[in-house]
């Protein structure tokens, strides 16, 4: 760990394959932000990355649940311990994104 002249501890990150910082699937406030967050750039005029034919509606919140449930979304998860070590997961790397309560 390096020392800033400022007398600051840098961050350091948890290089591994599996998830070492939290559980091994998203938390209730990971899902609402990442929902949330996309929800906005579909708002916004992003493209839609899932063809959309098994929806019936097409609000900017259910195409991106359906985005999160299809794991398409290039989003990763920061992490952090208390220690200021933290982890980035890639959501593809997270378990049971199908098996969170429905909306």
């Amino acid at each position: 760990m390096a020392v800033n002249v400022d007398g600051d501890q840098d961050n350091r990150e948890i290089v591994s394959k599996k998830v070492v910082v939290g559980p091994d699937r998203l938390t209730r406030f990971e899902r609402a932000r990442i929902v949330g967050a996309r929800a906005l750039q579909l708002s916004m005029g992003a493209p839609v990355l899932l063809h959309l034919e098994e929806l019936e509606s097409k609000s900017p919140l259910d195409i991106s649940e359906f985005e999160l449930r299809a794991k398409v979304l290039p989003l990763s998860i920061r992490r952090t311990n208390p220690n200021r070590t933290y982890q980035i997961i890639p959501l593809q790397k997270l378990r049971d994104i199908q098996a969170l309560r429905e909306i």
